[in-house]
């Protein structure tokens, strides 16, 4: 699943939330590592789904939540999406990503609206 950066909401207190917006320092995209299935119920259309795997937090984003999505390094992009061995799926790779090449950012409450769709959900707020 390609992206270039995603959301993340830290607890402050029991009723209130801040948005983060975390991505690469380079601010190159990335890849999460996630899992898809097809499947037709008895009774009914077929059904796609799809997850982003989580893993512990690095040193940013445990800060912010108890846990992160699977970020791929692009040199382990094809070994994940290989058939491969369904008993031996690549599990070395759902690993904190390197702290050192990632950043987070405050930004608004905006980002909580599906009806919000902009690039201005992506700038830094105080």
């Amino acid at each position: 699943m390609p992206a270039d950066c995603f959301f993340e909401w830290q607890r402050l207190d029991a009723k209130s939330k801040r948005p983060f917006a975390i991505g690469l320092k380079s601010g190159e995209p990335f890849a999460f590592a996630g899992l898809w299935e097809s499947w037709r119920p008895k009774d009914g259309e077929s059904l796609e789904t799809f997850t982003i795997l989580t893993t512990d937090p690095n040193e940013v984003m445990e800060q912010i939540h108890n846990r992160m999505p699977v970020l791929l390094e692009p040199k382990d992009y094809d070994r994940w999406l290989e058939a491969g061995d369904p008993t031996r799926p690549p599990v070395d790779l759902l690993r904190p990503y390197p702290a050192e090449r990632m950043r987070a950012w405050p930004v608004n409450d905006r980002v909580g609206n599906a009806r919000n769709n902009d690039p201005g959900l992506l700038e830094m707020v105080s």
